[in-house]
């Protein structure tokens, strides 16, 4: 017997894949129940602002362009991501269903996963959109089209959830022959993998890999987008029209902000020092549901094309421009 063939036996004779994970969540934080009703709080009006944000760009004609289908893409993920990941952190730790089975785990990595990288891209598919707007103003309509922005973002969501569903798969050949305790509010990708016994280095790269396609591309890209902005409005010579088209930037910049500054802090953090499993756990919880809530208010109380077909919609005798099935 050959000596691959007789480490492909103790392999098999030691490979452990296990029944259950148990999401530890938090520890030793007195009166944490009520963390857990704010998030509740947070999920119903992420649920009831994006609903809205959906509906309203969906049954308003004059907002079937290509901006806003990239804002539509952006409510449905935020919609999906918190619908994926808060009924089941609240029914873990608020009902005490701490034990989740091994294939669970993974289809509940792999949505949460997925819908936050959408979300990060979407973000710079709305820079993509700003940009052509303020620097090629006159070919605008003709570069930004509907099948133009409807193949980004098909491409963006097929690319992702290849990404994301080989990093949830290369977890299945971990062995896990130690603890099972899950270190984090939810099944987290690093939490999970670090549990092995054998080796899991490529795990770690692809983490690696993940944190650059996921955060620090479209970080470049859009800050890149913003300097060739910046460029093209120095060179606009009334202050009046320069600050009208920076007011157009300002919602997205807020979103940007919103999502990136949390999650890149954190990491900065993480390196620079340590920081307490309970602080980081309140941080990438509010990272991952925050975002969401916060997005739809931006672009309604922030755009006002949206306010204005609001208002259309919900203002009897004004001409709402609607679909009519």
């Amino acid at each position: 017997m050959g000596l691959e063939e007789k480490a492909a036996i103790v392999f098999n004779a030691t490979f452990v894949r296990p029944a259950n994970f148990y999401l530890s969540g938090f520890s030793n934080i007195p009166h944490v129940t009520y963390y857990y009703v704010f998030l509740c709080f947070v999920f119903i009006m992420t649920v009831l602002g994006n609903g809205l944000l959906l509906s309203v760009i969906y049954m308003v004609k004059t907002l079937h362009t290509p901006k806003y289908m990239i804002v539509f893409n952006l409510a449905f993920t935020d919609l999906c991501g918190s619908t994926a990941l808060i009924p089941k952190l609240l029914d873990t730790f608020l009902f005490d269903r701490r034990y989740i089975i091994y294939e669970a785990c993974l289809s509940y990595m792999f949505f949460v996963l997925l819908l936050a990288s959408v979300q990060s891209w979407t973000l710079v598919t709305m820079a993509y959109d700003r940009f052509i707007a303020i620097c090629f103003p006159l070919r605008y309509h003709s570069i930004v089209t509907k099948p133009a922005i409807a193949a980004m973002l098909l491409f963006t969501w097929i690319f992702l959830s290849s990404l994301v569903a080989f990093i949830v798969g290369i977890i299945d050949r971990l062995s896990f022959c130690g603890s099972v305790v899950v270190k984090s509010f939810f099944c987290d990708h690093a939490p999970v993998y670090r549990l092995a016994c054998n080796d899991s280095s490529l795990n770690n790269i692809m983490a690696y890999v993940a944190f650059i396609i996921v955060l620090c591309c479209p970080l470049i890209l859009i800050a890149i987008t913003y300097v060739c902005i910046s460029i093209a409005l120095s060179r606009i010579a009334s202050t009046e029209e320069r600050l009208k088209a920076m007011k157009t930037c300002t919602s997205h910049l807020i979103l940007v902000a919103i999502f990136f500054l949390p999650v890149v802090g954190t990491n900065i953090a993480a390196v620079a020092s340590y920081i307490h499993p309970n602080a980081r756990i309140i941080n990438s919880s509010l990272t991952h549901t925050i975002p969401a809530l916060l997005n739809p208010i931006v672009y309604s109380l922030k755009t006002e094309e949206v306010l204005n077909s609001i208002r259309k919609l919900f203002i009897p005798g004004t001409d709402n421009g609607l679909i009519f099935l």
